[in-house]
């Protein structure tokens, strides 16, 4: 009897022991995160206490892991590591995350929008197509990030496309649709990791770069440059954005949790970069950036070939008609409003 009894007690102990490993994985899980974000920005606090909080909430269950000032490499450099498992997400821009959903650049378009209140306009109905698009794509993402408009940094002047074409502009290296969009302005662009972009203004290697005032500083960029060009682009978001595999192994209480409070710090931290680039934009100004403005007939030039490079992406597939028939249709009903404001 004792001697049937055995394999019994046997598997009950494998059973057991298999059940406390699985409990033990799903009771405590550290996600990797990776950013090229510096550790001293006041959206790192706050993103270090919303995980914090995390922790605490789901009881020691759920833990982030930060790497900051691209340690772990440039945007693609993380992704290729999120792939293979070493890291679990990151902090990325969304030119980055094409390759999921390239849908989410429908925002990056060249001269789409003319102003902020453009942006809030579109941002408030499009916003949750990209987050849906990402997520049945594998990465789960939280609330977008402004990073605001992107300007033309350089050390010669920029006033006309003709200047562009003769300069010497960095895009970021991996990124194949920023090189299509520069490209059809006749540029020849420079693709460079960023963190090496400051090493390449310091030795020449680039004389222009298309980024957001706040970056420029953060980055010391504003350092060795001498123009800005006023004409806002391109406007850039970044996201958090987790494996969806990663993601999924926590309970289904934990993922609540997670989503609750990272939705809410990074409302906060959009909030909080849409004040930031506005000062770092009189900044860049105030230690002594000069301001180039191009004529009217200059912008048309630079909104016609803009309009042209997009439907050259939709022709070639690599963005949807449908996404930019709703950034289309958006665009024309605020700027109608706008202007029947303006009438009364």
């Amino acid at each position: 009897m004792k001697l049937r009894q055995q394999p019994r007690i046997l598997l009950s102990l494998v059973i057991l022991s298999l059940g406390m490993v699985m409990s033990s994985s799903l009771a405590a899980k550290t996600l990797k995160i990776a950013t090229v974000s510096p550790d001293g920005l006041g959206s790192m606090k706050k993103m270090r206490d919303g995980m914090k909080e995390v922790a605490k909430l789901t009881e020691g269950r759920v833990k982030f892991k930060i790497y900051p000032g691209g340690v772990q490499g440039d945007d693609f450099t993380v992704l290729r590591k999120m792939r293979v498992g070493q890291l679990h997400g990151g902090i990325l821009m969304a030119s980055a995350l094409t390759r999921f959903y390239p849908d989410l650049q429908v925002y990056n378009l060249p001269l789409q929008f003319r102003n902020r209140d453009e942006v809030d306009y579109v941002r408030e109905r499009m916003d949750q197509r990209i987050i849906d698009g990402l997520y049945d794509n594998g990465v789960v993402s939280f609330s977008l990030t402004d990073m605001g408009f992107a300007y033309l940094l350089s050390k010669h002047p920029v006033r006309s496309i003709e200047e562009l074409r003769n300069s010497k502009m960095w895009i970021p290296d991996g990124d194949p649709i920023a090189a299509k969009q520069i490209q059809s302005f006749g540029v020849s662009p420079i693709p460079l990791p960023i963190v090496d972009v400051l090493a390449g203004l310091q030795t020449g290697l680039i004389d222009v770069v298309m980024v957001p005032p706040m970056v420029a500083l953060a980055l010391q960029w504003h350092n060795h440059v001498e123009y800005l060009t006023d004409i806002p682009l391109m406007y850039i978001y970044s996201m958090l954005s987790l494996d969806k595999k990663a993601f999924s192994a926590l309970s289904r209480e934990d993922q609540g949790t997670v989503r609750n409070v990272m939705d809410r710090v990074f409302k906060e931290i959009d909030a909080d970069n849409r004040a930031d680039n506005e000062k770092a934009y009189d900044a860049l100004i105030s230690q002594g950036l000069t301001k180039i403005e191009p004529d009217y007939s200059e912008l048309d030039m630079w909104r016609a070939i803009a309009e042209t490079s997009v439907n050259v992406l939709v022709a070639e597939k690599e963005l949807s008609l449908e996404s930019v028939e709703i950034l289309r249709k958006h665009l024309s009903t605020v700027r109608a409003n706008s202007t029947e404001k303006s009438g009364e």
